[in-house]
């Protein structure tokens, strides 16, 4: 297998973001290896998103569809393209120039790896900040880096696409976490290559980002260890750290439910709560 960067799809979902859009854009056009195609899936967007891509990236595939979420736009850019690897970015983030060369590069030493990430670099408001040590990127079998939070950056990703035809696609039924989701069941299976360079720069802070307009983010993390755990994928050693931290995550939730008066859910997590210690329990007592 050949990874060279002309195979490379990148996929671009985008909804309502026509003043940051061209800078992403830029950021792959710069690339110093260019991909074989620029795919931007407009989700439903309300502002000139599309009149903007066909005037200034005439040469960027544009697909249009009703809001569906970011989920259902970066899986019908997969669908939709004809790359052997598939490279995301988010339409807020950007990349260095020799993001995909380098990562092209290292896949041709490690040839048997499938799936490449990179380190990157925080921008909130308009200001560089540091991410914390549980931010801290890595390689190889990261399954258990996985589990607390989001491991990988979506825009610093690339995937062959053989990987998708064994795991799936993005659950557009998660309306968040979804990269959290996909990246537990990537990493169950398959280790992956980590270039330990800043090569993605991630702006954040603004109002439309998920993580600041959906209360309660634990409960889709939930739903995806919930479903990893029982996918009957895991080894023995997985399985038992994915339900230590799925105990984690509803004790966290179910305290939030609580302290907002929502009994019947809170009713509802303390039956998932006790269903899941029993598991452990007994898969500790075999």
């Amino acid at each position: 297998m050949s990874a060279r960067a002309g195979d490379v799809s990148v996929v671009i979902p985008t909804f309502d973001r026509a003043s940051v859009l061209p800078r992403a854009l830029d950021s792959v056009v710069a690339q110093t290896h260019s991909p074989a195609e620029v795919i931007v899936v407009d989700d439903g967007s309300t502002d000139d998103t599309a009149e903007l891509v066909e005037r200034r990236f005439p040469s960027v595939r544009l697909l249009r569809q009703e809001n569906r979420g970011v989920s259902a736009a970066r899986n019908r850019g997969i669908e939709a393209s004809g790359g052997e690897w598939i490279a995301l970015l988010d339409s807020d983030d950007e990349w260095r120039p020799s993001k995909l060369e380098r990562q092209m590069s290292g896949l041709e030493e490690r040839p048997e790896l499938r799936v490449c990430h990179t380190d990157e670099i925080w921008i909130r408001q308009g200001r560089r900040v540091n991410p914390r040590q549980i931010h801290a990127k890595h390689g190889g079998w990261i399954f258990e880096h996985c589990l607390p939070l989001c491991a990988m950056s979506p825009s610093s990703i690339l995937i062959h696409r053989s990987i998708f035809e064994v795991v799936g696609m993005f659950d557009e039924e998660l309306p968040a976490c979804e990269d959290y989701d996909l990246w537990l069941r990537i990493c169950s299976r398959y280790p992956v290559l980590y270039v330990d360079e800043p090569l993605v720069v991630k702006h954040g802070g603004h109002e439309d980002q998920l993580s600041r307009q959906v209360w309660g983010l634990d409960r889709f993390r939930i739903q995806a260890l919930e479903k990893v755990i029982d996918s009957g994928h895991l080894n023995e050693a997985d399985w038992q750290a994915s339900v230590a931290m799925l105990l984690k995550k509803i004790e966290i939730y179910l305290e939030g439910t609580r302290r907002r008066g929502r009994r019947e859910e809170a009713a509802q997590y303390e039956r998932r709560l006790q269903h899941w210690r029993c598991q452990l329990h007994l898969m500790e007592q075999a």
